[in-house]
């Protein structure tokens, strides 16, 4: 696992936007897994910079988001389809059918899983995916006690979960209580991950994951048994590891 300490989100923003440049110009093809929430943000603002003022095409890349919640329709301001809509899709020449998310509104949800999974085997799964880390450790949605043999399922969210996540709805009793995420299996397929965290609020989680120590009550930590893991992280999130 490769640490990249940084000062602050904004550099952590750029540092993953150059990282996934850097593997498009190698494969101008690849597959992306992507993610949503605040971390993420200013790496799609520092892609669609790029894209504007020197040219970066996406015409050839096929996305995969990790998860989206159940039950929020798609043009809902918390849909995630909205938020990759809006924070980059409409503004790179990613080619509408090429980006893929879960479908929150499936009749059947666990049809729609297996839908998800036979799509990323399709594509001949991730390059590069791009994760975010929750307080409690999860990634994607995995939650604290998820199997590391998982694959796309659906979840019910843990309760920190779905308070980190009311900050973006009226109030809490608006954020749904599942949703449909990939598996850990799943996320541990992609060739290569990358890993932002950024601020006090995760420094904890940070400790935890540099560690070493694996266990499912932990989900970040697998990622410790990845070959070839970037973690992106500013110095707050830093602040315990000794990384900094």
């Amino acid at each position: 696992m490769r640490v990249i300490s940084v000062k602050d989100p904004q550099e952590m923003s750029e540092q993953a936007a150059r990282l996934i440049m850097d593997r498009l110009r190698q494969k101008p093809k690849l597959v992306l897994g992507l993610a949503t929430g605040g971390t993420p943000e200013g790496t799609y603002q520092k892609l669609i910079e790029n894209h504007r003022t020197e040219g970066m095409s996406y015409r050839q890349v096929t996305t995969f988001n990790l998860d989206e919640y159940v039950g929020i329709p798609k043009m809902h301001p918390n849909n995630y389809f909205y938020y990759m809509k809006h924070r980059l899709f409409d503004h790179i020449d990613l080619p509408p059918e090429k980006a893929y998310l879960p479908n929150g509104e499936a009749e059947d949800l666990q049809t729609e899983c297996a839908r998800y999974e036979h799509l990323l085997k399709k594509a001949g799964g991730i390059d590069v995916q791009l994760l975010g880390i929750g307080v409690n450790g999860h990634i994607g949605f995995n939650e604290p006690g998820t199997s590391f043999e998982s694959l796309t399922h659906v979840v019910e969210l843990d309760e920190s979960t779905r308070k980190a996540n009311a900050r973006f709805f009226s109030s809490i009793e608006e954020v749904p209580h599942q949703a449909i995420t990939m598996g850990i299996q799943t996320i541990m397929c992609a060739r290569e991950i990358v890993l932002l965290a950024a601020g006090e609020a995760k420094a904890e989680a940070m400790t935890r994951l540099l560690s070493g120590s694996v266990t499912e009550q932990f989900p970040a930590s697998v990622l410790n048994h990845h070959p070839h893991v970037t973690v992106i992280a500013d110095e707050a999130a830093l602040k315990r590891t000794g990384n900094r």
